[in-house]
Parts: structure tokens; sequence; C-alpha cells
């Protein structure tokens, strides 16, 4: 093909002999395929396709010199909306359903519901959040600690307390451990809504660098900001994922087609609230066993701050490889420095503050 096509062997392909091989074997496409193919001749000014681009569609990889021809282009896609398409079965239902909600532009949804084969599946949340039920219920549940209230709530290894801030796996494993079964149950069905369905489109990597990047930021938030304060739940995770989603959808209020967009925003920004809302009054109320502490709310924010820098370029970039960014770079270069910084602080600060720490557990 390409010695017949592009006898000169520049790469490229007329315009012209592509759209005769379109006509020719147009038929035998995918019809979301044919569309994008379409797309891509009529964006292209110079007359003339990337013989690579061609190849990697085929063989669904996206280019980001792909990408960019497909949203330069200046031909509307004449055929019907994917929501439009009817006869499908279950699971063709459920793929677009995700494409619908977390994805802004049509030839994206229609891309991802042709590519999309559920291999693999979105192991990261489901494993994390079993991993949580199961430790929060072997764990605590055990003793029969159903609130933070109770002092035996920091006998773990897996909390973060100030004291024992020097063992370093105590930033991520307090993830698995809860302020009581409601602040584990929101925050399980807060990853199982929005984290499921992003993994799904976006892919374990990108979504656990998100999680794993807010429950950091939670525990070094804390840290920083709360230094005599213990943390427990995955709220940091949690919020990193939902803030980062509901700010996409604002950026792309338009071109987003879930259905209830505003309801549904509305009722997560109050779980969110309520959540935190109880999170700040359990902080600052006192403890039915001094000196034991309640946990910070810090961690909350943290999360939401690495949401909407870093996580916001996560989910805008679909496809796209995150090196080209120069925005990412920014974030992740600031992201970076706090946490050198909060390394640091917690090297010489809690010394040289002279704080009182409650007992170690």
């Amino acid at each position: 093909l390409l010695s017949q096509f592009d006898p000169d062997n520049t790469g490229y392909i007329s315009t012209e002999k592509f759209r005769s091989l379109l006509q020719r074997h147009g038929s035998e496409l995918d019809p979301h395929k044919l569309e994008v193919l379409l797309a891509l001749a009529d964006s292209n000014s110079e007359g003339r396709i990337c013989y690579q681009d061609f190849v990697n569609l085929m063989s669904n990889k996206r280019s980001n010199s792909f990408r960019q021809a497909i949203l330069q282009g200046n031909r509307r896609l004449c055929s019907k909306a994917l929501l439009e398409e009817t006869g499908l079965s279950l699971s063709q239902r459920l793929i677009r359903h995700v494409a619908y909600e977390t994805l802004p532009r049509e030839i994206d949804r229609k891309w991802y519901y042709d590519s999309y084969t559920c291999c693999p599946p979105p192991w990261f949340m489901i494993t994390i959040t079993l991993v949580a039920f199961f430790l929060y219920n072997g764990v605590v549940l055990d003793r029969f600690v159903l609130q933070v209230t109770h002092p035996l709530y920091l006998k773990n290894t897996l909390l973060y307390h100030p004291q024992l801030r020097a063992q370093a796996w105590r930033y991520l494993t307090y993830i698995f451990m809860h302020a009581g079964i409601e602040h584990l149950g929101l925050n399980v069905v807060l990853q199982l809504l929005v984290g499921v369905p992003l993994e799904m489109v976006h892919g374990a990597a990108r979504i656990s660098f998100v999680y794993v990047a807010g429950v950091v930021a939670g525990s070094l938030a804390v840290s920083v900001a709360d230094m005599t304060a213990p943390v427990v739940g995955s709220s940091g995770g949690v919020y990193a994922l939902v803030s980062a989603h509901l700010a996409n959808i604002v950026m792309n209020w338009s071109g987003m087609k879930c259905q209830f967009k505003l309801l549904r925003m509305a009722v997560a920004l109050i779980c969110m609230s309520f959540e935190f809302g109880r999170a700040v009054w359990l902080r600052f109320h006192p403890s039915a066993y001094p000196p034991c502490p309640h946990p910070s709310f810090m961690a909350h924010l943290g999360g939401v701050v690495v949401g909407i820098t870093l996580g916001v370029i996560v989910l805008r970039n679909y496809e796209q490889r995150l090196q080209d960014q120069t925005l990412w770079w920014i974030f992740l270069s600031i992201y970076v420095i706090f946490v050198l910084f909060a390394i640091f602080w917690n090297i010489f600060a809690y010394s040289l503050l002279d704080l009182k720490l409650p007992p170690p557990p």
C-alpha cells in the first residue's frame, strides 16, 4: 500500500488518493473510524495525509499530531451522535454512558466507544476500595471501634500520627483507616461512582497517579498546617479525583452531554461539603478521651488542590502524551517542590517549634 500510494517514500499520501481508498474500502471499516478518517482528510490544508497517522488509527493508537489534526479541522462531524444509536447491548450502553459521563467531545466519545475492550478492567479503584473496606472491618471493627472518639483507633500501624511521622509508609497507608463506618461508606461510594468510570476511560496509570498524589498531598498538608493531628481516611485521593472530574465538567460545560449534570454536580458538592464539614467539626470538638486527638481535615484540602491542578490536566488530555503539555510540567514541578518542602519541614520544623504533640499510641 505504501509503495503504491507513496512511490517517493515521503511518508505521506495525497488526500485525493486517500479519499479514493476510503470510497473503495469504506464499507469494510467501522463507521466510527471511517468518520474520523474523513475528518482527518478534510482537516488537512496541505493536501496530504501522514501515513503513520493512518496506521495509528487503524491499530487503535493516537498520536498527538493526529489528534491535533482532527481538532483543528473545519469539518463538522455530520453523522448522528453516539447517544442516538439504537439496538445496543447492555455492555455497549454502559460504555456509551461512561463516554458521555467523562468526555466532552463527540469524536473522543466515538473513539473510546469503538476502541474500549475492558482489558484491563478498572482494577485499581476496585482494589483500593476492597482493601480499605476489609482492612477497616478486620482491624477496626473487630475491636468494636466504630468512631475515632475511642482511643483504640490510634493503635494500628497504618494511620498517620505526628509522633510516628518518620515511618514513611503512614503517609500512604492512612487511607485504609476511617473515622467511623459513615466516613468509610461515603468514600467507598465516591470512589466507585467517580473513580471507576474515570479509570475505564483514562486508564489505571493516570487515575492511580492522581489518586496517590492526592493522598500524599493530604498527609503532607496535615504535617505542615495541622501538625498535632493524626490522619485517617481516603478523602485526599477521593477528593482529588472528584474535584478533577467536576472541574473538567465545568471547563467543558457545553460539550458535556451527561444527563442531569447540574443536579449531579450539586449532589456531589453537597456530599463533599457535608463530609468536609463533619471533619472540621470533629477536629475542633473536644475529645472524649484526652489527650487522644481527633483526625485532621487538611487532607481533604490537599486532595482538592491536587485535583484542580494535576488532575484537570490528566483528565483534559484524553489519550495524549502528558510530556507534551507545558502546563502539566508547571503543575508537576509545583507539586514536587511542595513535597520536598514538606519533607524538610517534617525533619526540622517540629523540633524548632517545640510543639506539644499527642503521646504516641
